[in-house]
C-alpha cells in the first residue's frame, strides 16, 4: 500500500518561494504508469490541482499556475518536490501530494497524503 508524506515549512513570507517535499513509501515513483501530483485546498474553497510529474519524469502543470510552479524528483530518495514562487496570502492552503494510476486520473488521484498546512504571511 503506497504511503505519501508531505514535509516543508508551515509558514512562508510573501514573495518568497514555497518548497514542499513528498516522500513516497510502498512503491517506486518510477513505476509505470504512475503520476505524482500536487493538489491544494485554500480555506473555504475546493481542491485545486497544481501539477504532476510522471513515472518517466515528464511534467504537467495547471496553466493558471504554470509560470510559478516547478515539480521535480529525486529517484534515489523516492521523493518529489513542489516549488511555488512569488507566493502571496492567496497561496495559503493545505497542500497534498498524491498518486494517480493513469494520466486520465491525474487531476483526481486515488491516493493522497494527509496534507500539510502552509500559511503565507509576513
Amino acid at each position: 500500500q503506497v504511503q505519501l508524506q508531505e514535509s516543508g515549512p508551515g509558514l512562508v513570507k510573501p514573495s518568497q518561494t514555497l518548497s514542499l517535499t513528498c516522500t513516497v513509501s510502498g512503491g517506486s515513483i518510477t513505476t509505470n504508469y504512475y503520476y505524482w501530483s500536487w493538489i491544494r485546498q485554500p480555506p473555504g474553497k475546493g481542491l485545486e490541482w497544481m501539477g504532476a510529474i510522471a513515472y518517466s519524469g515528464s511534467t504537467y502543470y495547471n496553466p493558471s499556475l504554470k509560470s510559478r510552479t516547478s515539480i521535480s524528483r529525486d529517484t534515489s530518495k523516492n521523493q518529489f518536490t513542489l516549488q511555488l514562487s512569488s507566493v502571496t496570502p492567496e497561496d495559503t492552503a493545505v497542500y497534498y501530494c498524491a498518486r494517480a494510476d493513469s494520466i486520465a486520473s491525474i487531476k483526481n488521484p486515488r491516493y493522497r497524503g494527509q496534507g500539510t498546512q502552509v500559511t503565507v504571511s509576513s
